[in-house]
């Protein structure tokens, strides 16, 4: 308006004199810079003035390059830091509710922070925003209308500053999003227009507007680990969900006993009940005096029964499983014990279901977000590292009024955990070998389980080999051997100090029986050196060239696993599926503690082996697990085997199993 004005009056001068004409001019610049601004600031607010709906505009404020510089030549992968302002303006009549806004990044951008919103998708900082993302509000959900304030733009408005990196675009070009609007359903957005450094658009509402942006994740096929958990929402309502968690157990040759669960809320949520399961901690203090007791003021926390960020679940015992209140879900209430499918399918899952209540800016049915970083363990288990949580197809559970239907949840989500392969982790098991042509056993490893120096007075040597032991040393503590050990060794020089022990619970001799023309035979048997006793014990033996002989296991249940060419799985039968704990001797002041023992003779035949060299190593396992646990190896073994059988063996064996009968007698006399 201010340049028509002064195009009319140069115009009007050519019918004055020509000194006015020249004065004008002189100023005409001057006129023009003073009005400049105020034209632009007044252009600016006109804009947001007319939208009488949400108005969002995105400006970019700075960037600089970051290392590492590329060429020239490949200046598209150069990244830059970039900031940002994302502002939402309220200037509907009515209140906006849990506000929720996409920003079409183009940029391959990772944000890095945003003040005052988290992303809609659940997903934390740093994050790949590259093709697009939706903010919501947090804490400030709601953005009121002027009426509402009297115009106070602090409660109409919300400002996200945005910190983050892009890939490519240099200065003095500007890396604006393709597109901004709004997400909430209801409101119907112009195409969004950029200019300079700013994004801008206006939403007007409508109610049969249904906004196109979508922040449901995408569905991914399932997939195989060793173990998986499906957190499972079945049913959800505006303030909070229920759930649905299953541990599965994939692994034929691995357990969890006494297992915990842990994951972490990302969004402020609250565990207010559960059944199948319970937390180690029954803490709400965090609620108490956090935000979720500054919403929820009605809610009685003390009913509440964990508020914390990472909680940790355990099993409840069997005696809970029929509980009204803490039980009733299949596969619950097992004290923590998960077995391999091979061995009881019906006893490889654990379930429990729980009440999660939400927080602002999640107040809405279909808003439900996991929760991240889970990780399980158990007292007899390998070490698993587990992923994130993935959205799956929805699981189908039995119909609840029995009917022949399936019921889908609401929402899936699958974390696939796998066993770790490191080998910094201690074994809880070690195996001896013997065989019937040498009367001397290989025993454990030394410090095949670790050895301590908490006690200083205990010297011994954890780098010396273990020495070899007689077979009746087998049935006795490692602290109750070193005079058989000596007496046993006495033709050599001992080291000194001796070896420490293999300080294992568990242990196992592997003894080659007989080998003869058609076929050979092994003993395996087990000691229990701990004070607990060994419910639904397993044991899995990989033998690389015999296990095509294999025939029968006699007093335990052996098996050829599916899917393997090398390995005997083995359990007790019914009613013998137990490893009892280590006892007192008969006279405690004389005789040592004896081990809980199981043991069992194997056949093989020789017929689809050929070739076979069975004393040589074909006889003996290659690896060995116990509850899943890989059990340390002997590095030699038992050498002599092309000296013939001698007298000794038959002694040995004949020696060794009626030490280990005349205790399982003993034990059942006990127990009657």
């Amino acid at each position: 308006m201010v340049i028509s004005v002064c195009l009319y009056c140069c115009v009007s001068l050519k019918q004055r004199n020509h000194t006015t004409m020249a004065t004008l001019l002189i100023f005409l610049p001057l006129i023009l810079l003073i009005s400049l601004p105020v034209s632009i600031s007044q252009t600016s607010s006109s804009n947001a003035g007319d939208c009488n709906g949400i108005f969002i505009t995105y400006v970019y404020t700075s960037g600089f390059p970051i290392p590492p510089n590329v060429s020239t030549s490949n200046s598209n992968n150069q990244a830059y830091n970039f900031r940002s302002n994302l502002t939402i303006l309220n200037n509907s009549p009515d209140e906006l509710k849990s506000w929720r806004v996409f920003v079409g990044f183009q940029h391959r951008e990772l944000l890095v922070s945003a003040s005052h919103a988290v992303l809609a998708d659940g997903t934390t900082l740093p994050g790949d925003v590259g093709n697009g993302t939706v903010f919501a509000g947090f804490p400030m959900t709601d953005l009121k209308s002027a009426i509402q304030t009297a115009g106070d733009v602090n409660q109409m408005q919300a400002r996200i500053e945005l910190v983050g990196t892009q890939y490519g675009v240099a200065s003095p070009a500007v890396p604006l999003p393709s597109s901004i609007s709004l997400a909430n359903d209801g409101f119907l957005c112009s195409p969004s227009t950029s200019q300079g450094d700013r994004t801008q658009v206006c939403c007007l509402k409508d109610s049969n507007a249904k906004s196109n942006i979508t922040i449901h994740e995408e569905i991914q096929p399932r997939q195989k680990g060793d173990l998986t958990i499906m957190f499972d929402v079945t049913s959800s309502s505006e303030s909070n969900y229920w759930a649905q968690v299953t541990i599965s157990n994939n692994d034929n040759t691995s357990r969890l006993d006494n297992w915990k669960l842990s994951w972490e809320w990302m969004r402020d949520e609250f565990i207010y009940s559960m059944r199948g399961a319970y937390p180690t901690v029954v803490d709400t203090g965090d609620c108490i005096f956090g935000k979720q007791g500054g919403y929820y003021k009605g809610m009685d926390f003390s009913k509440a029964f964990n508020c914390e960020k990472k909680p940790t679940i355990i099993d409840l015992p069997l005696e809970k499983t029929n509980d009204t209140t803490l039980g009733m879900v299949p596969f619950c209430c097992r004290n923590g014990t998960i077995l391999p499918p091979f061995m009881d399918a019906s006893k490889s899952k654990s379930a429990f279901v729980m009440q999660v209540y939400k927080m602002s800016p999640d107040l809405n049915i279909s808003a439900i977000h996991p929760p991240q970083n889970w990780k399980i363990n158990g007292t007899y288990s390998p070490g698993y590292v587990c992923g994130p949580p993935v959205r799956v197809s929805s699981s189908l559970f039995p119909n609840p009024a029995g009917l022949s239907s399936d019921t889908a949840a609401v929402a899936s989500w699958q974390v696939i955990c796998n066993i770790s392969s490191s080998t910094l982790k201690k074994p809880k098991c070690c195996v001896s070998f013997s065989a019937f042509f040498n009367d001397s056993v290989v025993p454990c490893n030394t410090c095949a389980c670790g050895c301590s120096n908490a006690n200083p007075s205990n010297v011994c040597s954890a780098s010396e080999p273990a020495l070899l032991l007689p077979s009746e040393a087998l049935l006795v503590p490692f602290d109750n051997r070193t005079e058989m050990a000596k007496d046993f060794n006495k033709r050599r020089d001992l080291p000194n100090p001796l070896p420490c022990g293999d300080n294992c619970g568990v242990s196992i001799n592997w003894h080659l029986l007989s080998d003869f023309r058609g076929g050979w035979t092994a003993r395996i048997t087990l000691f229990n050196w701990g004070d607990t006793n060994i419910v639904d014990w397993f044991a899995a033996v990989h033998l690389d060239k015999a296990i095509q002989g294999f025939e029968k296991g006699y007093s335990f249940n052996g098996t050829i696993m599916p899917d393997t060419n090398n390995t005997i799985f083995m359990q007790g039968f019914s009613g013998l599926n137990y490893l009892l704990a280590e006892r007192r001797g008969d006279n405690p002041r004389k005789d040592p503690p004896v081990p809980g023992t199981q043991q069992s003779v194997i056949s093989f035949t020789k017929k689809t082996t050929p070739g076979i060299d069975v004393g040589a190593g074909d006889g003996f396992p290659s690896k060995v697990y116990f509850n899943g646990e890989e059990c340390s190896l002997p590095v030699i073994l038992p050498s002599g085997s092309n000296h013939g059988v001698p007298l000794a063996s038959s002694a040995f064996s004949l020696l060794l199993t009626m030490l280990v009968l005349m205790v399982l007698q003993l034990s059942l006399w006990l127990e009657i």
